[in-house]
């Protein structure tokens, strides 16, 4: 026999030979029908995804080795369902029923898995210290089972459809390009629609619905399929006398002209079928794409890192990028799907393809600067004006960098599938090998994320991981250009010239490109810099001549600092609590180590005989003694530093605290309302001791007052009682406690007056207890007033994730609508004179949040009056004295 490839089309016969074959192989319209599907599919997939990971993080916890744990369960469901279930295709008759089987199995199985593993998240932990892996696998299992369900889609639609070996690879491009086009449908959905309004389970049933659409639409298909062959056979029993070529040409691939469904291989001639590459090429190809899936899912290790300073911690952000991601891959296979048949060196184009997209993916990083933040700037100022909307305005400038930074490499590597699914599968199995295909591509990506992020990205940072897996993808172009049968010129030399292109960008571009980035974008000097597998955490020093200070950066987002007003609310949110405590204090647990402000707190407390600090970054750890005021926490052997998260903490340790305090990020940030949700408020309180109380911080300026309602809400709902305290200008603290808290003067002062006590608060501004006491603002009812009919953050609602964006000038409002619910604190045993000391104390601390609200509003000249009344009656208040400027 002899090949296409070897003779292309040398005599005019066979040019009208392969032009008639050519288009007797081509898939009829057919191909509406899986395309539909697979959208439909694929938009499931991704919203199941979605609520697995984030169900995900109240199981098995946020650090990044659980997180990427499960999600590697899942691609391993993937690649096992490809790989299994491709062959089952193969050997079904009636391919699309059972791809309806798949759809049905996926609703019940998922629908399932989301009401369970929220309810999991206690057996887990406590099979975790008797099983080990044993419950790491039982989790594994249950995110992994439904998903290979969902791997086999794509390989058994591919049967179902049944193209020739002609049209392999524009049938499969067009498939996988409606499947990622639907998976974009549903990650937008989720994040957007239907986690904020259905909540997770509800997101589910409506994934759900997709599904059994789907299902029920590939049965009324294969049903009227078989109508279609019943009729046949009738004709074929009374044939007519004659069969126009015209019609032959025209028959639907994979269907007779006599009206009997035959296997595609049955219109492949012998010519045709000597140009099916060989076992050995085929394999190839699969090892190489194995190579490029690892490759790529590093690429999304990296980008979630480099690009996060230019994007929000949010997680409608996170969707928006991963959109991009996946809008890249489908816009590639779709556009190289109409050619890919026709391309006569596919085996230099893949490498192209794979080795392109590894240049431009470390190039695009070596080029980055302000520009992107001016860009971004225009973009949102642009659609802000046009729309009005703040949140259609941020996702604008967060697309912005996802399309500068992500979209044209995975733009290539989307490309690439076409030519692997034409070099790896044989058209006699096209279910076995589409989906070996996607299972080797799927097991890759698991490779790659595991190593990208547990091992490349701690060891080398992410400029110098992205320069590896650019290099290895222009060796992986290298071998596919020069062992692939076929090789031509310009691909022999193209892609050597792109690897040595890369090789030279790796080593020129800067290691420390994202650090030199971040300080030029937020100002100041970098002091402490480390890339971690949680993600980058910065310490950068800024400020004035007078008033230096440190801040905390994680992801390129401001989290805290050491300036005056973040030492005043984290030495609060420890020593508060413990000294309005009923019962002596002998425990405390801090959530989130931060800048080590509030855990160090507690080393001042002399009483104190448990200390716990849990912090599931190891970088903010070690970020930890550059900042000042925190009495050099990590390294004093009173503190117990924990690496955990801090809901993970309290699931797997049975310890009870007096005192459970929180200082998490803001609560709108992606992962951060897990502490934030009424169910966690409940296991909170089931870790405290008798009359012990949980603090949990409240900042002012990170939502929109009705998500400040709802978090009280949340709150309100678990611990009777209850109180508000205001512990700086735009932070607030939450006291909640299942008994009564008495408010007795005797004991307050009396705490108050231990010497390192006092000393730690004095240095803020609190120079004694009536002073400390001036920061209440109400108790339970003034809460549930404030909150009336807002609905509370749960697990299954974590609307405030969602939440849409801060508008403009909301502090302000939300500030004055919380003073306003200002009573006198419940003091018992207080004389006239301490009273008054307090309502005088009340009365400036009040005094100086006019005169910030006076700032806010513009007007100068009321703040300058009101800060000057402020100074007259506390000149030596170091807090006031900050914002002062003395």
């Amino acid at each position: 026999m002899v090949s296409l490839r070897t003779d292309p089309y040398k005599r005019a016969g066979a040019r009208a030979s392969t032009r008639a074959l050519t288009r007797a192989s081509t898939p009829s319209l057919a191909i509406a029908w899986p395309v539909l599907l697979l959208f439909a599919s694929g938009a499931a997939s991704l919203i199941y995804q979605v609520l697995w990971i984030k169900q995900l993080t109240l199981v098995v916890g946020v650090e990044v080795q659980a997180i990427t744990t499960g999600v590697s369960a899942i691609f391993a469901g993937l690649a096992l369902g490809g790989w299994l279930l491709g062959r089952v295709a193969d050997r079904s008759s009636r391919p699309l029923r059972l791809y309806a089987g798949l759809e049905a199995a996926t609703m019940l199985l998922a629908i399932a898995s989301t009401f369970v593993l929220p309810r999991a998240a206690g057996t887990f932990a406590l099979w975790q210290d008797q099983a080990g892996l044993a419950a790491w696998a039982l989790s594994c299992v249950v995110v992994g089972l439904q998903a290979v369900f969902i791997g086999g889609t794509l390989p058994v639609m591919l049967r179902a459809l049944g193209p020739t070996v002609r049209d392999i690879g524009r049938s499969g491009g067009l498939l996988y390009a409606a499947n990622t086009a639907g998976a974009i449908a549903g990650t937008l959905a989720a994040s957007f629609v239907l986690i904020p309004l259905l909540g997770v389970q509800g997101s589910a049933f409506a994934a759900g619905v997709l599904n059994a659409g789907a299902a029920l639409t590939a049965m009324l298909v294969e049903r009227g399929r078989s109508a279609q062959a019943r009729l046949s056979q009738t004709v074929e029993a009374h044939p007519a006398p004659t069969t126009s070529t015209s019609d032959a040409l025209c028959a639907p691939s994979g269907v007779s002209t006599h009206g009997e469904a035959s296997h595609p291989a049955d219109l492949i001639d012998t010519t045709a079928s000597a140009t099916h590459a060989s076992i050995g090429s085929a394999r190839l190809a699969l090892a190489l794409y194995a190579i490029a899936g690892g490759i790529a899912l590093g690429y999304g290790v990296v980008w979630s890192q480099a690009i996060a300073q230019f994007v929000s911690t949010r997680s409608v952000a996170f969707s928006v990028v991963l959109a991009t991601y996946l809008c890249g891959l489908m816009a590639g296979s779709a556009l190289v799907s109409r050619r890919v048949d026709r391309v006569r060196d596919p085996w230099g184009a893949f490498g192209l393809l794979i080795a392109s997209a590894g240049l431009v993916a470390l190039l695009e990083i070596a080029c980055l600067g302000d520009w992107l933040f001016q860009w971004q700037g225009q973009l949102r100022g642009a659609v802000l004006a046009a729309t009005g909307s703040l949140l259609s305005a941020m996702c604008a400038s967060f697309a912005l960098a996802a399309l500068c930074m992500v979209f044209v490499p995975t733009l290539l590597l989307g490309a690439a599938l076409p030519f692997a699914l034409r070099l790896g599968v044989d058209s006699r199995h096209i279910g076995r090998d589409a989906g070996i295909v996607v299972a080797a591509n799927t097991a890759g990506g698991i490779a790659g994320t595991v190593l990208t992020g547990f091992m490349l990205v701690p060891a080398l940072g992410v400029v110098n991981t992205l320069a590896v897996l650019a290099v290895l993808a222009g060796v992986v172009g290298l071998v596919a250009a020069l062992r692939g049968p076929g090789m031509r010129r310009f691909a022999c030399l193209g892609v050597p010239v792109l690897t040595v292109v890369t090789l030279g960008a790796a080593i020129l571009t800067p290691a420390d490109r994202l650090a030199t980035l971040l300080v030029a974008a937020r100002g100041g000097n970098l002091v402490f810099y480390e890339e971690s597998q949680g993600g980058a955490v910065a310490v950068v020093e800024q400020g004035t001549r007078n008033t230096r200070f440190r801040r905390l950066y994680i992801q390129g987002v401001s989290n805290s600092g050491d300036a005056m007003t973040s030492l005043r609310y984290m030495r609060l949110q420890a020593l508060l609590p413990l000294i309005i405590l009923r019962d002596t204090p002998h425990s405390a647990l801090v959530i989130g180590a931060g800048t080590g402000i509030t855990g160090g707190a507690l080393l001042s407390w002399p009483g104190l005989e448990h200390r716990v600090v849990a912090e599931w970054m190891s970088a903010v750890v070690c970020a930890v003694p550059r900042f000042k005021g925190n009495y050099g926490m990590s390294t004093d052997s009173r503190i117990e530093m924990r690496l955990r998260d801090g809901r993970r903490e309290l699931l797997r340790s049975a310890q009870h605290y007096d005192l459970i305090t929180l200082e998490p990020p803001p609560p709108s940030a992606a992962g951060v309302v897990n502490l934030y949700s009424s169910d966690f408020y409940r296991l909170a309180a089931s870790r405290l001791e008798a009359g012990g109380m949980v603090a949990q911080w409240l900042p002012l300026s990170t939502q929109n007052e009705e998500d400040t309602r709802s978090l009280i809400r949340s709150f309100v709902e678990v611990f009777p009682y209850a109180s508000l305290w205001t512990t700086e200008l735009h932070e607030t603290m939450l006291v909640g406690s299942m008994r009564p808290i008495e408010f007795d003067v005797q004991r307050i002062r009396a705490r108050f007056a231990q010497p390192s006590v006092a000393a730690a608060l004095e240095e803020v501004g609190i120079a004694s207890p009536a002073a400390l006491l001036a920061g209440w603002i109400t108790d339970r009812a003034g809460l549930e007033y404030y909150a009336a009919d807002a609905p509370p953050v749960t697990d299954d609602r974590p609307r405030i994730e969602y939440a849409t964006w801060v508008r403009g000038n909301e502090f302000p409002g939300v500030l004055s609508h919380l003073l306003a619910l200002r009573t006198e604190p419940p003091l018992s045993g207080a004389d006239d004179a301490f009273r008054a000391e307090v309502a005088a104390q009340g009365t400036t601390l009040q005094r100086f949040y006019q005169a910030s609200l006076d700032a806010y509003r513009g007007d100068r000249e009321a703040w300058r009056e009101n800060m000057e009344s402020v100074m007259r009656d506390d000149p030596g208040n170091p807090y006031y004295r900050w914002f002062d400027g003395r």
